[in-house]
């Protein structure tokens, strides 16, 4: 066994998050543990008006930079450097006319190339990041593993390897500024349209993935966590509990129709709530029903473990 510390750090759509562990590996490789040191987030809503405008905005670029200056304290404190540090960019990044400004923005505050991922290699690291502790006794493969964002999804279908990965441009933040902008209580209309928009993206993910073919549906992200939290009845956010809960299509039914027709103010006030997903709460529920709906699931593990943990993974693979 060999034990290694990293430091991952995955920016999204909607969130930037740090991940520092140890890593220990099984001599074959096909198994390991992650340990661990910090793991933390900010909602810097990187995406806000990619869709609208191609650009990043300059007040969301402060708000990561701003989220780099804190992380680099923590990477210090842990001594983790350079060579040690993968920082992955998503759906946002790849967007964004002016991603140069980004790009040199995070290098000059962690000493790091950003990598932009595609969106098959970000299904393979939330792939790797969700499975790499699954047993198949408790959780049979094969594995449809989904990562549900603030700007895409990442489907990936495999076992102990990948077999099949697609990512289409379905997430929170951006269906919410599609089809819910300005709107408090969507529409049934805005709520019809948004549904058709999310099948036609399912439609473009399943000619490369069979969404059928798993035994075991895998969920990650925080639209998935925070309505796990919320079917689970949670005081208060608790990953422990959250890690591998199982929820029912129905219970998935419910949680969304229920936040489709809250106000700001009652989705705010639902305790595991992080404050920057109330207003793109609704749209990834509505994400989240529909994919339960399209590979007949009648259940979901979620996982707190994640494309974050699979960019740690990758510093050791």
């Amino acid at each position: 066994m060999t034990v290694t510390r990293v430091g991952a750090i995955d920016c999204g759509t909607n969130s930037i998050r740090l991940l520092v562990a140890d890593l220990t590996v099984t001599p074959d490789g096909s198994t390991g543990e992650i340990t661990d040191l910090d793991r933390r987030m900010v909602i810097n809503r990187l995406g806000q008006g990619v869709d609208r405008t191609g650009r990043l905005a300059p007040e969301a670029l402060e708000r990561t930079f701003a989220a780099c200056r804190e992380y680099a304290a923590v990477l210090a404190e842990h001594e983790v450097g350079p060579d040690r540090l993968r920082f992955v960019a998503t759906s946002a990044s790849r967007d964004a006319e002016n991603s140069a400004e980004y790009t040199a923005g995070v290098r000059e505050i962690l000493g790091v190339e950003p990598t932009v991922v595609s969106g098959d290699e970000e299904a393979r690291l939330s792939f790797t990041g969700a499975t790499k502790e699954l047993t198949g006794g408790q959780f049979p493969a094969p594995y449809l593993v989904f990562d549900l964002g603030g700007g895409s999804t990442e489907f990936v279908l495999g076992g102990r390897d990948v077999e099949a990965a697609r990512s289409v441009d379905i997430g929170c933040v951006r269906l919410t500024e599609r089809h819910f902008a300005g709107s408090e209580l969507p529409t049934p209309d805005q709520v019809s349209r948004a549904t058709a928009d999310i099948r036609a993206a399912l439609d473009v993910a399943a000619e490369a993935v069979p969404l059928t073919a798993a035994t075991t549906l895998v969920g990650l992200a925080g639209t998935v966590t925070t309505v796990a939290g919320i079917v689970l009845g949670l005081p208060s956010y608790d990953s422990e509990a959250i890690h591998h809960a199982r929820l029912t299509v129905n219970q998935v039914r419910e949680v969304a129709g229920r936040l489709l027709t809250m106000t700001h103010e009652q989705r705010a006030a639902i305790p595991v709530m992080h404050p920057g997903r109330v207003d793109v709460i609704g749209a990834g529920a509505l994400v989240l029903r529909e994919i339960m709906e399209r590979t007949g699931a009648t259940e979901l593990v979620v996982s707190e473990h994640d494309i974050l943990d699979g960019i740690a993974w990758s510093l050791v693979s």
